[in-house]
């Protein structure tokens, strides 16, 4: 029996990490996971993955992964509504896996198919002789925590540098937002 005044709503992702394009690297691989306030939890799929290695093909500098995003929440407010966190990882000259990207994206919200462009960037070492050492150390910056990218608190103090871009498509499925008086409209992307 279906509840008549719904206290949650759901929002379902599908979708994949299509892919990058990171023109000086190649062998790279993707690590997802998604950020969202306290009222929301998962209830199906996975909320962390990561992808294949993969390596560009001979005619172009795209990296193709076409990884699965499967991923159904439930909350009572849109107040911290999830993201799509990623960050890319490659080889550097020493074999060592190393940072080449991260970014975020908010997961759509109007229901129907989306694609988006996350740009990426690394962080940067402040001083020159910590640019060197991290060179020849192999060591180079990285965020212990990569869910911080989706966050704005001590993020004004980062140098970063940009670099590549991932490409993600969703299809977005909402239920009882309309019950709860949260309109999300219709998808301009949305086929007729």
């Amino acid at each position: 029996m279906a509840a008549v005044n719904p206290s949650v709503f759901l929002l379902t992702v599908n979708g994949q990490i299509e892919g990058a394009n990171f023109p000086e690297y190649d062998n790279l691989y993707c690590k997802y996971c998604y950020v969202y306030g306290h009222d929301w939890n998962t209830t199906s799929g996975l909320e962390e993955g990561i992808t294949q290695i993969t390596c560009k093909g001979s005619l172009s500098n795209h990296l193709i992964w076409n990884f699965p995003l499967e991923t159904t929440f439930k909350s009572t407010s849109p107040s911290g509504w999830p993201q799509l966190v990623v960050s890319v990882y490659g080889p550097d000259v020493f074999g060592n896996d190393v940072v080449r990207g991260y970014g975020a994206t908010h997961i759509p919200i109007t229901p129907g198919q989306h694609s988006r462009t996350i740009p990426m960037f690394v962080p940067e070492p402040t001083w020159r002789l910590q640019k060197f050492t991290s060179w020849l150390l192999g060591r180079r910056p990285e965020y212990t925590d990569p869910k911080v990218v989706a966050q704005g608190e001590g993020r004004g103090v980062t140098r970063v540098r940009s670099q590549g871009f991932v490409t993600a498509s969703f299809h977005i499925m909402t239920k009882d937002m309309k019950k709860l008086g949260y309109d999300t409209g219709t998808s301009s992307t949305q086929p007729d």
